[in-house]
């Protein structure tokens, strides 16, 4: 397999568990070299990795592969910044920024849903993923070499989701930040793009995996015949961190086996 990604320096937000996890070992089996960001370095035991009692880390480093693993709060500036300079200075730059981190803290009407429940989803999933690119950016100008940042948001950024007002809002604004910031750092040969992923297999989706009635429509609304893998989104993120997107920038790529082609019904 050709490696998209030989040499380059990864950094993954969320790298734990789910669409982050299957990123990392993505950019790992594309040669890169991958910093594993997350609150605990152990998968979310919710979660549906076959091999979910190994960490990330350890399965980059069992395929032969180098990886780090630096504890993050991605809704702290502090520790957003020493994620940024803990990587510069165990592998020297950073070429790839990936503001996977998020939450999902289930569903609720506007008129039932708690401010802090609306500030903590704000906190990880928007202020996160804007200190992310923040820091990535400042780091990536000094080194004055072409740096990719990816965003992953949601088909909530760009479609409304019954009951899911805080996370709607802090996935449409990663959709928007995305653009906003392609227009200003492009002159500087800094890619940023955004992957929308839809229904995934992962510890997030599983309460409402587990509701017959909800997956159910889930698998009405979407056209391809499965839901979707990690795997995907760590696909999708190789491709725009490789050089066959450089000319790729302000782009939301939606993978969503064709949910949001469609109209959908979930009476």
């Amino acid at each position: 397999m050709t490696q998209l990604l030989k040499d380059q320096v990864a950094i993954v937000t969320g790298a734990s568990s789910g669409n982050g996890r299957g990123i990392a070992l993505a950019f790992a089996q594309h040669g890169a070299r991958v910093v594993c960001a997350d609150i605990q370095p152990s998968a979310d035991t919710k979660g549906y990795e076959s091999d979910i009692d190994r960490n990330t880390v350890e399965l980059i480093k069992h395929m032969g592969g180098d990886a780090l693993y630096i504890r993050t709060d991605v809704s702290k500036k502090n520790e957003m910044r020493e994620l940024i300079a803990k990587s510069v200075e165990h592998y020297g730059n950073i070429d790839i920024m990936v503001n996977n981190a998020g939450i999902y803290i289930g569903l609720a009407p506007i008129v039932e849903e708690t401010e802090d429940n609306y500030n903590r989803v704000m906190d990880i999933n928007a202020k996160g993923v804007w200190l992310g690119c923040r820091e990535a950016i400042c780091q990536m100008k000094k080194q004055k070499t072409p740096g990719k940042i990816v965003n992953i948001a949601s088909i909530g950024g760009i479609a409304g989701l019954i009951e899911e007002p805080a996370y709607c809002a802090s996935k449409g604004a990663v959709v928007n930040l995305t653009r906003q910031l392609a227009l200003d750092y492009s002159p500087f040969r800094i890619n940023v793009n955004c992957i929308c992923p839809g229904y995934i297999q992962t510890a997030m989706c599983r309460d409402m995996f587990d509701d017959d009635k909800i997956l159910k429509a889930v698998k009405l609304a979407t056209p391809y015949p499965r839901l979707g893998l990690p795997e995907d989104i760590g696909n999708a993120a190789v491709f725009l961190s490789s050089n066959m997107a450089e000319w790729i920038t302000g782009a939301i790529l939606v993978v969503d086996g064709g949910w949001a082609a469609g109209e959908h019904f979930f009476s």
